[in-house]
């Protein structure tokens, strides 16, 4: 309930949230902004994301959160990055009387900061987050609704993870698209080979093999000169495999 009596909003209709926003970053911030509509008592609210252990707060909103969240980050240290990286949820009563954290406690009680909530995004994945909450007041946190919150939580889950695989799927086709092209390469080579020495694609491509080890060059990158001084033009180069992180 709030200070002047009224119930808090209802959870936000997140289906109706992702077709009104264009971008993950979008739903992520009105996720938040949705989230510390739902917490009267908290002045800050942020997501913050990590990938290859850098974190980084993508969506806040208040006032308190990016200041609180840069404060754990250089120290690497807090219930934030605690959260985020084992997974759990992470609540602070009374920032006085908490002895976690090296010196991260005393800075949010200067700070104006005296709870927080954090609660786990996409755990134990490699683009694990947190949903973090910051309140003003002790205790601020004692009477929130936890399942609307961690619902909440949940829907970034599932947003975060439907981003990383529409990227990994990105990833894969412009890998997928790479490895047909240098296979159309080698195939030609193989074709000028097997023309030249009358032999067997088989044959052709061994020669082909044996040239580029004893040249210490990738096979697509010998094909392509072969078939660059036949034709005279040079296959265009296309997108490096790469590998997966």
């Amino acid at each position: 309930m709030t200070d002047d009596g009224a119930l808090p909003p209802e959870p936000p209709d997140l289906v109706s949230l992702l077709l009104d926003t264009d971008t993950l970053d979008d739903f992520l911030q009105a996720l938040v902004q949705s989230t510390l509509l739902m917490s009267p008592t908290a002045d800050g609210c942020g997501i913050t994301l990590e990938r290859q252990d850098r974190p980084l707060t993508v969506a806040s909103a208040g006032t308190s959160a990016p200041l609180l969240d840069e404060a754990q980050y250089g120290q690497d240290a807090g219930p934030c990055l605690e959260a985020l990286r084992e997974g759990h949820e992470v609540s602070v009563g009374d920032m006085r009387e908490e002895r976690r954290w090296n010196g991260y406690p005393a800075f949010a009680v200067a700070s104006g900061t005296l709870s927080s909530l954090s609660l786990p995004i996409a755990a134990h994945s490699h683009t694990a987050g947190a949903l973090n909450l910051y309140s003003p007041r002790a205790n601020g946190f004692a009477d929130a609704d936890m399942s609307a919150l961690r619902a909440l939580a949940a829907q970034a889950t599932g947003a975060v993870e439907l981003a990383q695989r529409l990227a990994d799927a990105r990833t894969f086709t412009a890998d997928l698209e790479a490895a047909l092209q240098s296979r159309a390469v080698i195939d030609q080579a193989a074709g000028i080979v097997m023309q030249q020495r009358r032999c067997t694609s088989e044959e052709a491509l061994r020669i082909l093999r044996t040239a580029s080890q004893h040249r210490n060059v990738k096979l697509r990158d010998v094909c392509a000169q072969l078939v660059g001084v036949v034709s005279g033009e040079t296959p265009a180069e296309g997108p490096r495999l790469r590998p997966r992180p």
